[in-house]
């Protein structure tokens, strides 16, 4: 306490002066209205960017919490929309679908090698397991080819050893995507027979002919292409919409009626042996 008295009694003058400064602006505003405008809106100025800086913080602690909500939400239309032809009119917990996604965070992922593979945070025990579709929001990804009880193991589509269904859309002209390893935003579609008409630019999608992936999904776009005199498929080059260094959110695909296909076609392979 008597510190608190020696620093008033030190500082007196300068703590008076303060006293009559603030009284006298005090004054001036409240009997002036030109002066009062401008000191609410200088006010007005300070406590906005208080606010702002406030809502900034916030709104950066609560990143996560909203980036949680945004996966759910894609999650639900993403469900609406691999299985819009499955049914005209599907609920969003209706037992009539033909397809599930899961959404998951990618938390490894190889570009420079022949063989690539990424890994998310979902596993077994959330469903996750092996021929599993995965995609990004922008395109194809790769395909699960092995899974433990929190994560998995993802086959890139830059991997040697890929070979997925897809097509040139809007047609029915079914090929295989593979990767030569030359470019880590091009991959390879084969089997693509010379009386197609291409055009640089054409958009390729997944197939139908694949179990893993509903049909439809974008991969990329024809950079180039070439066909020999003497070949009978053209040799395609094709730029990826994912961009496969920078990634972060997978969302793995479930097909519903993949145990079913596969029990039939199992059957066929037996009658044939």
């Amino acid at each position: 306490m008597q510190r608190i008295i020696d620093f008033i009694l030190r500082y007196r003058t300068f703590i008076l002066f303060l006293f009559l400064l603030s009284l006298s602006l005090m004054l001036t505003v409240r009997s002036h209205s030109f002066h009062r405008s401008k000191f609410f809106n200088s006010a007005n100025w300070v406590s906005g960017i208080v606010y702002n800086s406030r809502d900034n913080i916030t709104s950066y602690f609560k990143l996560k919490e909203e980036n949680s909500l945004l996966l759910e939400e894609n999650n639900k239309l993403r469900h609406l929309l691999f299985n819009r032809n499955f049914s005209d009119s599907v609920a969003l917990d209706s037992a009539e679908v033909g397809y599930e996604v899961l959404a998951a965070r990618i938390i490894k992922n190889s570009y420079a090698n022949s063989e690539n593979y990424l890994t998310i945070n979902k596993g077994s025990a959330h469903g996750v397991s092996q021929d599993m579709g995965v995609i990004t929001s922008t395109g194809i990804l790769g395909i699960v080819e092995h899974s433990t009880k929190n994560y998995a193991a993802i086959q890139s589509v830059l991997n040697t050893n890929s070979n997925i269904n897809a097509k040139i859309k809007n047609t029915n002209h079914f090929g295989s995507l593979t990767w030569n390893t030359d470019h880590f935003d091009v991959v390879q579609l084969e089997d693509i027979p010379r009386l197609v008409t291409l055009t640089v630019g054409d958009t390729i999608i997944t197939g139908a002919m694949s179990s893993i992936f509903p049909e439809g999904i974008p991969i990329g776009v024809v950079n180039d292409f070439k066909l020999e005199t003497s070949a009978s498929f053209y040799t395609i080059n094709v730029g990826l919409f994912n961009d496969m260094t920078n990634l972060s959110t997978a969302y793995v695909i479930t097909n519903l009626s993949k145990p079913e296909i596969e029990e039939l076609e199992s059957n066929i392979l037996d009658e044939q042996d």
